[in-house]
C-alpha cells in the first residue's frame, strides 16, 4: 500500500513538473520576450487604453517609435497577472515579428483596443474622434516616458483601418502611416479602406502587400488599385511560406509567413531614409 502511494505521488510530481516545463517552453518560445517589454496604460474617462512596449536592452534614447495596430479583432486584453504579461493575438504578423523593428534608436508599441471596446471594437468605432483621442493619449504618454517624438503608424489587415484613421486624426503625431495586408473590400465587419478619402491623411503613406494574399477582403489586385488611387507607393512581398489555416488569418501569405523579417526591414528602411524599398522576398 505504501509503495502504491509513493508511486502515485511520484507520478503526480512528474506530471506537474512536465506541465510546468511545457508552460515554460511556451513562454520561452516567444522570442520577442527576450527583449525588455512592458505594458503602458493610460486612464481615460471610465476606461483605459494600453500598449505593449518593447525595446533593446539598455537603449535609452529613441529617435523612432513604431505604433503597431494588429489585425482582427484588434483586442489583445493587455494585462499583468502574477507578475507575468498576458495578452492575446501573439500569432498576428505585427505582434509576432515586433522584435525585427528593434535597434538602439527604435522602440515598438503594439496598441490594444480601448478596454470598453473589448466586446466588439468595430471598424466604425475606429473612425470616431474618440478613438483618435485615445490613441493620441497613449502615444503621448509612451513618448513622454521614452523620449519618442517621431511616430510611424503601422496596421495590418483590419488593423490597417485603425492605423489609417488614427493617423488621419493625429497628423502632428503620425509622421508616416504604413498599411500592410490591408482590408480593401467592404464586408460584414465594415467598409475597410474601400471608401476613405486619402486626401484626409496628411502623413506620408506606404502600402505593403503580398502578391499571393489569399483573403477575399485583402486581394493584391484590389490593394494595388487602391494604392494607385491614393498616389502612394506599394511594396510587393513575394514567396515565403508554407502557409496554413484560414486564408484571412495570420499564418498564410496574408500574414507574410516566411517573409516577416524581410517585410519589416523594408518598412524600417523607408521610415529612416524615405526611399521606397525594392519588393520583398525571402
Amino acid at each position: 500500500m505504501h509503495k502504491k502511494i509513493r508511486l502515485i505521488f511520484s507520478s503526480i510530481v512528474i506530471l506537474l513538473g512536465s506541465t510546468a516545463f511545457v508552460h515554460a517552453q511556451r513562454v520561452e518560445t516567444d522570442p520577442n520576450l527576450a527583449h525588455p517589454t512592458q505594458i503602458v496604460t493610460v486612464n481615460r474617462e471610465g476606461y483605459t487604453i494600453a500598449g505593449l512596449v518593447t525595446h533593446i536592452e539598455g537603449a535609452k534614447a529613441f529617435k523612432y517609435g513604431v505604433a503597431l495596430f494588429p489585425g482582427h479583432p484588434g483586442i489583445m486584453r493587455l494585462r499583468e497577472e502574477d507578475g507575468q504579461l498576458k495578452f492575446g493575438q501573439g500569432g498576428n504578423f505585427l505582434v509576432r515579428s515586433r522584435r525585427e523593428w528593434l535597434d538602439e534608436g527604435t522602440l515598438v508599441a503594439v496598441l490594444d483596443a480601448p478596454s470598453d471596446q473589448w466586446a466588439s471594437f468595430s471598424q466604425l468605432f475606429r473612425e470616431t474622434p474618440r478613438y483618435g483621442a485615445d490613441v493620441a493619449a497613449l502615444l503621448t504618454e509612451i513618448g513622454r516616458r521614452f523620449g519618442v517624438g517621431d511616430w510611424t503608424f503601422v496596421g495590418t489587415s483590419e488593423g490597417s483601418v485603425s492605423a489609417f484613421h488614427a493617423g488621419r486624426m493625429n497628423p502632428t503625431i503620425a509622421r508616416r502611416v504604413i498599411l500592410t495586408a490591408s482590408v480593401v473590400r467592404a464586408g460584414r465587419s465594415g467598409p475597410g479602406l474601400s471608401a476613405v478619402q486619402f486626401g484626409d491623411l496628411k502623413s506620408r503613406l506606404l502600402w505593403v502587400h503580398h502578391e499571393d494574399d489569399p483573403c477575399e477582403y485583402t486581394t493584391y489586385a484590389m490593394a494595388k488599385a487602391l494604392a494607385q488611387r491614393s498616389g502612394a507607393p506599394l511594396v510587393t512581398a513575394r514567396g515565403g511560406g508554407p502557409g496554413s489555416g484560414d486564408p484571412c488569418m495570420a499564418r498564410t501569405a496574408h500574414g507574410f509567413v516566411g517573409v516577416e523579417k524581410e517585410a519589416v526591414l523594408a518598412m524600417q528602411s523607408w521610415i529612416k531614409t524615405g526611399a521606397v524599398p525594392a519588393d520583398v522576398k525571402p
